[in-house]
């Protein structure tokens, strides 16, 4: 059953009860301190507004000249700052920077599932590679490859269904103990096709273990529905299209559906904001009435 408040909006769900934040690699601590909050602790100016000293720094570990600029927009919702670092023969990769105490776990965590992977024999998903992390002005400094992918002029080049479903696939079968893995990020702007007809797959900070298969199908297909729909018709429409997309009965993939976008709403509470607005305007119309199936 799904909890109210007294006021009749959704207090909490089931969405733990799935085992979301279960496994080896469990969901990290999603909220990040606003700005004004990381102010007011005393945090002062962020490293990533002084890209070069971060430079200094990298090029001291690194043992070569780093020349590192801000990526627009500098500070991510939740994560903190992403930055572009170039060395002399180009571009050397992408640097995330912890710097409130939920950021720098987040910065380790995508460091040690991204090490996990390294030693994964992966024959669809490309992810980054870790090329340093450390600690440096009490933040959490990641530095990540950026393998190159397939340029044509004038062509871009969408992931093909059947290359998604493997990817997806391939992810769901990291966590072998408990239930399915999934990236937790899937969308269409963390995914790219590589040089080599594989999926460059970025952003692993929200990786998680324990949850059903698919989760990572709908967060896809969500994620597209929003770029033209309002939320709750996006909602609506991944209930309406699970069970073309995970290959399932009806009743599981509308099960697992809901069991997703709870999850995506509980995430939204832990970071402390709401970009599709409160739970009650578009995830309740769309659950509310599958909880004989919850």
């Amino acid at each position: 059953m799904l909890h109210r408040a007294a006021d009749g909006k959704r207090a909490t769900t089931r969405a733990e009860s799935m085992g979301s934040e279960a496994g080896r690699h469990p969901l990290p601590p999603d909220h990040a301190a606003p700005l004004r909050e990381r102010d007011a602790l005393g945090g002062g100016p962020s490293i990533a507004e002084s890209p070069d000293a971060v430079g200094a720094h990298l090029s001291e570990v690194l043992g070569r000249p780093i020349r590192v600029v801000v990526r627009p927009p500098a500070r991510r919702a939740h994560h903190g700052p992403v930055l572009e670092a170039y060395d002399p023969d180009g571009r050397a990769g992408i640097v995330k920077i912890g710097e409130t105490e939920p950021a720098r776990e987040a910065v380790r965590h995508e460091s040690v599932v991204l090490r996990m992977l390294a030693d994964r024999p992966l024959k669809v998903v490309v992810p980054p590679a870790v090329l340093h992390h450390g600690v440096w002005r009490d933040a959490e400094v990641l530095l990540l490859s950026t393998p190159p992918v397939r340029s044509r002029p004038f062509v871009r080049s969408r992931p093909s269904a059947d290359l998604l479903d493997a990817a997806v696939a391939e992810i769901a079968a990291l966590d072998a103990d408990d239930g399915h893995a999934w990236h937790g990020d899937f969308t269409p702007w963390n995914v790219t096709v590589s040089a080599d007809g594989r999926l460059l797959v970025r952003n692993w900070a929200r990786f998680g273990t324990g949850v059903p298969y698919g989760f990572d199908a709908l967060h896809y297909f969500f994620h597209r529905c929003l770029r033209r729909m309002r939320p709750s018709q996006a909602a609506a429409a991944c209930l309406a299209r699970a069970g073309r997309l995970l290959g399932m009965s009806t009743a599981d993939a509308r099960r697992t559906a809901a069991h997703y976008l709870i999850t995506i709403a509980d995430r939204h509470l832990r970071d402390g904001h709401e970009p599709f607005g409160p739970p009650s305007e578009w995830l309740n119309p769309a659950v509310d009435h599958l909880e004989f199936l919850l």
